[in-house]
């Protein structure tokens, strides 16, 4: 039995890229894994405020150091991308902004949107 060697190859991800709408897609459902993960560091935070002045010293400290601050500031960025990219799904929901060029549009505004938001909160409480 021949094979038939000339017969096209079916895409893959060396070849087919995605659209930014599908990139954007992808990123929404990591986000909400993200914050997911993101709730145990908020229960520690919590409970070292409940357990007492020494276990929040010992929360501060561990907040202080610069990996956990920008494990942090990812939980806020995901936080605030999954709540915007939420608002796009309340549109499409309506019925509204289906055609490709919209899409897109949209993509960049949450895009946008999740960015100056987390800027603004890292802005407003700097020390």
């Amino acid at each position: 039995m021949a094979t038939n060697t000339n017969r096209p190859t079916s895409p893959h991800l060396q070849v087919y890229k995605l659209p930014l709408t599908g990139i954007i897609s992808i990123t929404h459902r990591m986000t909400g894994v993200m914050l997911s993960a993101g709730l145990i560091l908020f229960v520690y935070i919590v409970s070292s405020v409940a357990g007492g002045a020494t276990s929040y010293t010992a929360m501060q400290e561990l907040m202080s150091v610069w990996l956990v601050k920008l494990i942090y500031w990812g939980f806020i960025y995901a936080l605030f991308f999954h709540l915007c990219h939420g608002v796009r799904h309340l549109i499409w929901d309506a019925g509204k902004s289906f055609d490709r060029d919209t899409l897109n549009r949209y993509a960049l505004i949450e895009l946008g949107c999740s960015l100056v938001l987390t800027l603004l909160t890292l802005i407003l409480t700097s020390e």
